[in-house]
């Protein structure tokens, strides 16, 4: 039976949030500019190999095949999945034109935070609780000033720093055992709130105490699977049970 939407703060002493679709609503930008990138290639490639042309699902595929890792990781994980064998200079193509396509349209729109996510990061704050947020994008950073969200985490660990030490992209745990070593909190008091099937996989091989899945695609069997405790469709769903205490101040 699954477990109620309940976050216990006397066993739970820190939350480690992904970024996009859970602090920002930035996951269907992604998966579009994902689209702009896979499909002229995946034309020119049934063009020169006779078969037929199938554009890339920005729904299916990209959650089962790009949602939650590295570029690099998502471009070679999607190749294989269609059968094409992923060499290096393709992959580091498709790769940058994404990262183009991705920087154009926040630059264009702008990015928003999910208030209710907001909310709970203040709450969780206010009762004593360390937060910290994880990405796989070199573009965290830029994405969480621009959502004005940057001021509400102890720590960041991001693209940038799994590249400058070294760490294994999701669905291994390393982006998320690093952030929760750095909060200095064991991984089994420690919380994972995450909005992608390898986000959710990774929290589990962790060890983490509980893992939160965030179903805004209609994936909630597929995140349970994955081995999400709790599933909820918003953290406005969220219930904070105990803890009370003098707020921290964040130093990111």
């Amino acid at each position: 039976m699954p477990l109620p939407a309940v976050v216990d703060l006397g066993r739970i002493a820190a939350v480690v949030f992904d970024t996009d679709g859970v602090v920002t609503d930035t996951a269907g930008v992604h998966a579009a500019a994902w689209k702009q990138v896979f499909d002229p290639f995946l034309r020119e490639y049934a063009d020169r190999s006779g078969g037929r042309f199938r554009p890339f699902d920005a729904g299916g595929e990209y959650l089962r095949h790009v949602d939650g890792k590295s570029r690099r990781d998502g471009v070679e994980d999607f190749l294989r999945s269609r059968g094409i064998a992923p060499d290096p200079e393709t992959v580091a193509d498709l790769a940058a034109r994404k990262d183009a396509f991705f920087l154009a349209e926040i630059h264009r729109n702008g990015v928003a935070a999910f208030p209710s996510t907001v909310e709970v990061v203040r709450e969780l704050r206010r009762r004593g609780v360390r937060t910290a947020v994880v990405s796989a994008s070199r573009n965290c950073a830029r994405v969480l000033r621009a959502a004005a969200a940057d001021h509400l985490f102890d720590v960041r660990v991001d693209g940038v720093e799994a590249a400058r030490l070294g760490l294994a992209g999701k669905p291994d745990p390393a982006l998320f055992l690093k952030a929760a070593e750095e909060l200095e909190v064991s991984p089994r008091r420690t919380a994972v709130v995450e909005d992608a099937l390898a986000g959710v996989r990774a929290g589990r091989r962790g060890g983490f105490g509980l893992v939160i899945g965030v179903d805004r695609h209609g994936s909630g069997d597929a995140l349970r699977a994955a081995g999400a405790d709790i599933v909820v469709g918003d953290l406005a769903e969220l219930r904070l049970a105990g803890r009370s205490g003098e707020p921290l101040a964040p130093h990111l």
